[in-house]
């Protein structure tokens, strides 16, 4: 950056080695926004990428597949299809929208994503098969044991082979060995706590090869951070990144629906926003990352 150049009376900042690891097209970093609620908020955020010459590679959802019908399933697969990016729908049902109240105590969020007991583990795999089923290969589970027995499923050929189990923010691991953890019981891609420094980025990149998710800016309920000035640091540290735009200062919108659809497309074409902004931030590093193109090899592409 231009900046170094003025200050050299000043000591150098201790930064971490940069990662050797790369996705399997070779590139550094994907963009991923979060909480694209359905095929109107995904269309509008393909509309304000390629308004503002923005690259999304992936799209997440926190509402659930569970809270789509079929028809609007295939829907979202059609329009990620041919865009070549991929689709990622929280599996549920979920604890914390449950008849179950720890969940709801003060003490009790960390169950929140939990699937509780044999009722809602099954109805928890048949939404799985019934996302596959619509053409969705990007799974986000934040169950320990439902993560384990899809991917036990997938070994058996059970589930196809290209179906992306990514491991929920609800789940986050803050130390290298729970992230081996995470990668032992079958997860692809796993979300990181929004506020790890720099060498504790690189501390769990050390040891493994997966790709990590971390939110550059985060909603409130994750921490609010804002460091999309950081992405060369974040990429550097951590390829290959899934860098993730939420938006601090927005009403939540889970559970969406039609209700919510309005608010939902705004604040996703604002995520874009600030994509762009932390893409010129990206061009003053002289590192020259690379992202992934639309339909980059390892997406979980939907398939119709």
């Amino acid at each position: 950056m231009l900046a170094d150049s003025l200050l050299g009376g000043f000591p150098s900042e201790l930064i971490p080695a940069s990662s050797k690891v790369k996705f399997p097209d070779g590139a550094d970093f994907r963009i991923e926004i979060p909480s694209v609620e359905g095929p109107k908020v995904l269309q509008a955020v393909l509309d304000e990428a390629k308004a503002r010459g923005v690259t999304v590679n992936r799209v997440s959802q926190g509402s659930g597949a569970m809270l789509h019908s079929e028809a609007e399933l295939r829907e979202f697969s059609r329009i990620a299809a041919d865009a070549g990016v991929e689709i990622s729908l929280f599996i549920g049902p979920r604890e914390e929208w449950g008849v179950g109240a720890m969940s709801r105590s003060p003490e009790g969020p960390a169950l929140g994503g939990s699937v509780r007991g044999m009722r809602q583990l099954r109805y928890a795999v048949e939404d799985s098969l019934r996302a596959i089923e619509s053409g969705i290969r990007g799974l986000l589970v934040a169950d320990l044991g439902l993560l384990q027995v899809l991917s036990e499923a997938r070994s058996a050929g059970k589930i196809p082979a290209d179906v992306i189990f990514k491991v929920s923010v609800m789940k986050a691991p803050s130390n290298p060995a729970t992230l081996k953890v995470l990668e032992s019981l079958g997860g692809d891609t796993v979300n990181l706590p929004t506020d790890l420094t720099l060498n504790e980025l690189y501390e769990m990149r050390s040891v493994t090869n997966l790709p990590i998710d971390l939110y550059v800016e985060a909603p409130d309920g994750l921490g609010g951070v804002v460091r999309g000035n950081e992405i060369a640091d974040l990429v550097a540290a951590a390829a290959p990144l899934y860098v993730k735009f939420g938006l601090r200062n927005s009403r939540p919108l889970y559970p969406s629906g039609l209700h919510l659809d309005n608010d939902a497309a705004i604040i996703a074409r604002e995520k874009v926003r600030r994509a762009s902004i932390a893409l010129e931030w990206l061009k003053r590093d002289s590192r020259e990352f690379v992202q992934s193109k639309a339909g980059a090899e390892g997406l979980g592409i939907p398939q119709l």
